[in-house]
């Protein structure tokens, strides 16, 4: 006999109305929902804002690689650990764009632009600018990650044509201190509302699978889903273990997060956010089929294509084009952005 105890009454994160007010204990109350249940619940809000057969291609570039200041335990690029990864001076305009005409072709409707820097110099605003606004005038949606903002530096890029800029909390505020120690939270949150008061769309989510647990993941989802207005794409990742650095080595020793809590964790995301664009971010290179189809089904509908995110593997275009037909989905027309 089937259960009538809920008398088929929904969970009210199924209301898909954007909230500010999350509590900590509710978000990891989501997590802790039956699987089937949260996939359903985070689906039928998926539903309402999004077609589910769409799904958007983004592209991302290392436009200066290595060499950053910061000590993020995860990162490659961090001048505090041997990874053998080699400094590169930032690229010209010209290349940039270049990339992003081929990026373009492949079917990608945003690129995004990233920086290993601890923070934009005023030195290299110009540069920027020429590739920002040659980018957009390919007709494809821009994105940066360059690191912390100053309000004057937020309106400049946004001047040149920049759609969205991305700046990552991580993780939970509990958990922030693990994971690094040369920038504080708050900092990000300020370099968020300098990007939010240039007038840009925000790119903000974090990275799973770093040893946190899973109350530090619903912190930062709660994070995230108490901003002032919810991040406009939302990525979620999957941390790619790098040796040399401390997170990696750990993940290496412990194991990956499991792949069902990775699920719960997206779909968490699309009911807190349910406007957001949740976007399967790094490690899809080590996902199957079946799991990226349960994220989908979950809420996800973003991606990154292209072989490589900034220095870390992705899946190739073709094994891409093969998801998408083995899935029937199809790639998302350029769109305006979201404001949740």
């Amino acid at each position: 006999m089937p259960d009538d105890s809920r008398a088929d009454r929904p969970h009210p994160a199924a209301a898909g109305i954007p909230r500010h007010d999350w509590t900590l204990d509710e978000v990891e109350a989501l997590f802790a929902l039956p699987f089937m249940e949260l996939v359903y619940q985070a689906a039928s809000v998926h539903r309402q804002s999004f077609d589910p057969s769409e799904v958007q291609k983004s592209q991302l570039l290392s436009i200066k690689t290595g060499g950053c200041a910061e000590n993020c335990g995860y990162c490659s690029q961090s001048a505090s650990f041997k990874t053998g990864l080699k400094a590169e001076k930032l690229m010209v305009p010209t290349d940039v764009i270049a990339e992003a005409m081929a990026a373009k072709a492949g079917g990608a409707s945003r690129f995004c632009m990233g920086a290993a820097w601890r923070e934009l110099k005023d030195r290299d605003t110009p540069k920027l600018a020429a590739m920002i606004s040659g980018v957009k005038a390919l007709g494809l949606e821009t994105c940066a990650t360059l690191g912390m903002l100053n309000a004057d530096q937020a309106r400049q890029l946004k001047e040149a044509g920049l759609d969205y800029y991305n700046h990552n909390l991580d993780t939970g505020p509990d958990y922030y201190d693990q994971v690094v120690t040369t920038r504080s939270y708050q900092d990000r949150l300020d370099t968020l509302q300098h990007v939010r008061d240039a007038g840009m769309s925000t790119c903000c989510g974090g990275i799973v699978g770093m040893g946190e647990s899973r109350r530090d993941r619903a912190g930062l989802l709660q994070q995230l889903a108490t901003l002032p207005v919810h991040p406009d794409s939302l990525p979620v990742n999957a941390l790619v273990p790098v040796g040399g650095t401390p997170l990696g080595e750990r993940v290496l020793k412990e194991g990956e997060i499991h792949p069902i809590e990775f699920v719960r964790t997206v779909a968490v995301a699309r009911l807190v956010c349910p406007k957001s664009m949740v976007r399967l971010s790094a490690g899809r290179e080590g996902m199957s089929a079946e799991m990226q189809a349960l994220c989908f089904l979950a809420g996800a509908n973003s991606i990154f294509v292209g072989g490589k995110l900034l220095t870390t593997p992705n899946p190739e275009e073709d094994h891409d084009t093969a998801l998408f037909r083995m899935l029937d989905l199809r790639p998302m027309p350029l769109r305006e952005a979201v404001s949740a």
